[in-house]
């Protein structure tokens, strides 16, 4: 757990290893002596708005290390820029952040579309692009982009998990997929039909896409309702997987809803499409739900609620997206840590493909990250939970898909 002594002690140990190996900085764009300069894409506008918590929540988490010190006596500048989802406005930003602004790295860039736009350039730059902020496979993928790393576990793998407890409790499903029409989207039906297997790709009886300018998505959900499907997959961003939902409940829909992780947030989510009309809703986590009594008396909790309170609002506590941001940033901090003197855009990349067992505060119990050279995929591990109305409760064990 990061508390201001731990953290203190672990970052002076880092420095004086880094001393006595006799490290020297290779000099780096954006690091200075007293310096780490960093950038990142979020949407604060446009379809996707409900992200921007996230980089609220990095931004936040930054200040909170640079005011107990720092990375080894360097503060972190981030410099967090709006795309509104739009990968033109992505490339836009990011080179003005490399050429420009002269960022050491980019972190934490949100987005399936946006991060496939910008992932070549910055590869071929020689530049990282880490722990991006979308669950996509294609991000972990050493061989052929090693400058560019994920962090959260991947679509497909929590997919196939969606998959296994299908097969395991409704055998004989009928599964009606709604999907945004690109990579994010897509990688949850790569990952069901894997999931399903040969034998029982046939239980997919109706696939529904939709695009990020559509106002409404109604029309797809009343086609997937009217296939006969009695399970229905949401691959939807927020704000439209909060239209599927109350829509599957208005329309008298009873089929069961499994939903995407990155769509589980109380606040941006189930309350919009209403708490009531949300009960039942399955989805896969891999972090503490802010939400439930459980975890009140969790020291990972009292961590994360105590930086909500001095440094977010309080409506910021129970959104999973606060939660995400204070996971990556923690992650981030940590490469950093074990970067000690030598802030070369290779050793940064070396050491965020060298995480030990890294436990967070707010990872479920038992979840460690670990990345190697050939590992890209810092998590893997979550486990279902179903929403009661009020919050998400948690059943079975932690699952690998």
């Amino acid at each position: 757990m990061l508390t201001r002594r731990s953290f203190l002690q672990s970052s002076a140990a880092a420095a004086a290893l880094a001393a006595s190996a006799g490290s020297a900085r290779a000099e780096t764009p954006g690091v200075t002596d007293t310096e780490i300069k960093i950038g990142q894409t979020m949407p604060y506008s446009g379809p996707a708005s409900a992200y921007g918590v996230i980089g609220k929540a990095d931004t936040a988490y930054f200040k909170m290390i640079n005011e107990i010190g720092g990375i080894n006596g360097r503060k972190i500048n981030l410099i967090s820029l709006d795309d509104g989802y739009s990968p033109p406005k992505t490339v836009e930003q990011v080179r003005r952040l490399v050429e420009e602004e002269k960022v050491a790295f980019l972190f934490n860039t949100l987005g399936t579309p946006p991060n496939l736009a910008i992932r070549q350039y910055l590869n071929d730059s020689k530049i990282p692009q880490l722990f991006v902020a979308t669950g996509a496979a294609t991000f972990s993928d050493p061989k052929h982009f090693p400058w560019t790393m994920g962090w959260q576990p991947n679509y497909q793998t929590e997919a196939k998990i969606f998959a296994q407890h299908i097969l395991k409790t409704k055998p004989d499903a009928k599964i009606g997929v709604l999907y945004q029409n690109d990579g994010f989207g897509k990688d949850y039906l790569i990952g069901l039909k894997d999931g399903l297997g040969a034998d029982h790709a046939g239980m997919v009886i109706k696939e529904a896409s939709y695009e990020t300018t559509e106002p409404t998505i109604d029309s797809q959900v009343v086609t997937l309702q009217g296939s006969g499907a009695d399970v229905f997959l949401i691959a939807a961003t927020p704000k439209a997987a909060a239209q599927a939902i109350r829509k599957c409940y208005d329309l008298g829909w009873n089929a069961v809803r499994y939903m995407t992780d990155v769509s589980q947030s109380i606040a941006s989510v189930m309350k919009p499409a209403g708490l009531d009309k949300s009960k039942g809703v399955i989805t896969a986590v891999y972090g503490k739900d802010p939400t439930d009594a459980r975890w009140k008396d969790d020291a990972g909790f009292k961590e994360y609620a105590a930086f909500i309170a001095n440094y977010m609002s309080p409506n910021d506590l129970i959104d999973s997206n606060a939660v995400y941001g204070f996971g990556a940033s923690a992650t981030m901090v940590q490469v950093l840590k074990q970067c000690g003197n030598d802030l070369s855009r290779e050793n940064v990349m070396r050491q965020a493909a060298n995480l030990k067992d890294l436990e967070l505060p707010m990872g479920l119990p038992g979840l460690r990250i670990n990345t190697s050279p050939d590992n890209f995929s810092p998590i893997r591990q979550m486990k279902l939970a179903s929403f009661n109305g009020e919050s998400w409760e948690q059943f079975g064990e932690l699952l690998m898909g």
